[in-house]
């Protein structure tokens, strides 16, 4: 081999390399959507306190999950001019709600659960959200009417465009035994799950990779959050908890996922301050562990 041939095969090994390279670097992380719930932030104030702290600690897109007797959020009982000041509260930290946590009335008519239902999903259709979060109901009497329910729910939504979700939390969600058993009872294509490792942990003690198997390809977003142990805190920093989060997203990654992930789980601190100090935090936690995926 002259000189010309060798530098010209050894460019052409360097390039493939670089390309191979660049591929699996592509290949090797995942760019999930990543927001925040306002929970955090319930402690120091209303949803005014939760925005300010949101939008300080680096996020674009925020949940309305923690209701208070000040903030019906998307409740039956929220009037017109409450919707509207809410939606203009939101928009004017240059925010994107995109969920809104839902309530079911399982003790008296079916015919009061879902119009109460109808109600909320009309004005999360207001507020132009993308979901609607439920969890489930604990009292196995109640069960049957919850799924009647859901899946009136996930019909009317789905003709409103806004998808229904489960967020594992004990009773009828509480693993992947529950869950599957309601995604089976509902029946509708409009319903799927939005998982919540660390929840796995606080109502079962189980592991929430082997729980995520039989369920993963019915998850379109997943709630962050950790926990040490059943009933423990879960409003820790991710990291503090027994929640490996490399291997639910690999999982998850594997399974075809495509976010949203919703940070719920963070220290309120000491005062809002803290809060959004900690809320950054959990913010570079989950782009880094996404980034090395």
């Amino acid at each position: 081999m002259n000189r010309r041939d060798f530098i010209l095969k050894a460019s052409l090994a360097t390039a493939s390399l670089s390309l191979a390279n660049a591929a699996f670097a592509a290949e090797s992380g995942v760019k999930w959507p990543i927001g925040c719930f306002n929970r955090a932030w319930t402690k120091w104030g209303g949803i005014d306190v939760a925005l300010d702290g949101i939008k300080a600690s680096g996020y674009k897109i925020m949940g309305l999950l923690t209701r208070s007797k000040d903030d019906p959020f998307i409740g039956a009982d929220a009037t017109p001019e409450y919707l509207d000041a809410l939606k203009k509260k939101i928009a004017a930290r240059g925010l994107k709600a995109n969920l809104g946590a839902i309530r079911t009335l399982t003790k008296g008519p079916v015919e009061d659960g879902i119009r109460d239902l109808r109600k909320q999903i009309d004005n999360a259709k207001f507020l132009e959200l993308e979901y609607l979060m439920s969890f489930g109901v604990d009292r196995p009497e109640d069960h049957e009417t919850y799924f009647t329910l859901m899946a009136d729910a996930s019909a009317y939504a789905g003709e409103r465009k806004i998808k229904v979700v489960l967020k594992p939390h004990g009773g009828s969600s509480g693993a992947s035994e529950e869950i599957t058993r309601s995604i089976e009872k509902i029946n509708h294509p409009n319903f799927s799950i939005w998982y919540d490792a660390g929840n796995i942990i606080y109502y079962t003690g189980k592991d929430p990779v082997a729980e995520l198997e039989p369920i993963a390809k019915h998850v379109t977003g997943f709630c962050a959050k950790d926990c040490a142990q059943p009933k423990g805190d879960v409003m820790i920093q991710l990291g503090a908890g027994k929640v490996d989060f490399k291997a639910v997203f690999a999982k998850l990654k594997s399974a075809g996922f495509n976010g949203p992930i919703m940070l719920e789980g963070s220290a309120p601190g000491n005062s809002a301050e803290e809060a959004t100090a900690n809320a950054r935090a959990n913010r570079e936690f989950l782009e880094k562990t996404l980034a090395a995926i």
